[in-house]
């Protein structure tokens, strides 16, 4: 005898996944995706649900087919982007089209409406940022773009003739230092010290110098933590600019280069590299469209991740604090030497 039962997505999931914990944090794309409901084969699903597929591709860095393989499989993907258990999932080539129709300014500022939530529950601030930039490499090598120089009978391969044989037309050659070079993008981040949640994103290309990118994603208060690269007059103009004090580590051939505070500057800056460690360093789009929108998404992955392990953490008991044993203590008994057989 055969017997029905009618179960729902919902209670299939534990009350404890993370997805759960995802789900309030994240703002409602409401009012950002207004703009991008009329896409065409996205009637049936709704911009809004795809962009839950966009973001959770990100958390979980997959591809575009192994996210169609993901939401078909898994029941937790189809419940945090609000598929029911027997709705068909989008194909692959739905997500191209829906990330090209959303641009980098509905995430963008999703992003931003996500900080704002994030300071208002007093777990961001500006008081303390920690900035830097990274490089994207699009491509690895560059022996097809040289061959077509030659046949062009060009002289160098540089930025000014990359965009005319390149298929990327918006990635440039960067270098830093005087042996690391790469081509592609670069990404510029700054990060709340208080939180080590990422305040602002913004990619350029790769030939930019980081002071150009300090004008975005500087923040508008507060003091600046920065390497090298930001020592100059313009990067002092653009933090003055935001009311902000840069407290950058000078070059080693500047005369009013105080290596103790350098070193304290470093000391402080460390923590905080990770947020790159933890990072792709190469993009999967091209264009530079797709790059800041990936971006976003990337910086809105890390920040669910990062608040997940703080309430896994606070879940956990706290540790005891003053209650650290004492070292044991020996007697001196022969010529000032311890007996190590006699403790108190």
């Amino acid at each position: 005898m055969s017997q029905i039962e009618m179960v729902d997505l919902d209670s299939l999931l534990p009350s404890t996944h993370p997805y759960r914990r995802f789900q309030a944090y994240l703002p409602h794309p409401t009012e950002a995706l207004a703009d991008v409901n009329q896409l065409k084969g996205a009637d049936g699903y709704g911009v809004k649900r795809l962009f839950r597929c966009l973001l959770l591709q990100f958390i979980k860095d997959l591809s575009d087919q192994d996210l169609e393989r993901y939401l078909e499989e898994n029941l937790a993907a189809k419940w945090f982007c609000a598929f029911t258990l027997s709705e068909p999932t989008p194909d692959y080539s739905l997500f191209t089209r829906i990330r090209t129709c959303i641009g980098p300014t509905q995430p963008s500022q999703l992003f931003a409406t996500m900080r704002e939530q994030l300071k208002a529950a007093g777990l961001m601030s500006e008081v303390f940022t920690f900035v830097d930039a990274t490089h994207l490499i699009a491509k690895a090598t560059l022996w097809e773009e040289r061959d077509k120089v030659r046949q062009q009978q060009i002289e160098k391969l540089n930025n000014e003739v990359l965009p005319k044989v390149a298929v990327d037309t918006q990635a440039r050659i960067g270098c830093n230092g005087k042996k690391k070079y790469w081509y592609g993008y670069k990404e510029h981040v700054s990060v709340d010290m208080q939180s080590g949640l990422i305040n602002k994103v913004a990619t350029t290309p790769a030939n930019r110098p980081d002071v150009q990118g300090l004008r975005h994603v500087c923040p508008t208060q507060g003091a600046v933590y920065a390497d090298k690269g930001y020592c100059t007059a313009p990067a002092h103009q653009a933090a003055a600019q935001r009311r902000c004090h840069l407290a950058a580590i000078q070059r080693n051939n500047m005369k009013t280069k105080n290596r103790d505070r350098d070193r304290w500057y470093t000391h402080l800056r460390s923590p905080y590299e990770r947020v790159f460690a933890q990072r792709p360093k190469r993009v999967r789009y091209r264009g530079m469209a797709k790059n800041q929108s990936a971006a976003f998404l990337q910086a809105m992955a890390f920040t669910l991740k990062r608040l997940l392990s703080w309430s896994l953490h606070r879940g956990m008991p706290e540790r005891k604090t003053g209650t650290r044993p004492q070292r044991q203590r020996t007697v001196s008994t022969h010529h000032g030497r311890p007996n190590r057989s006699r403790r108190l």
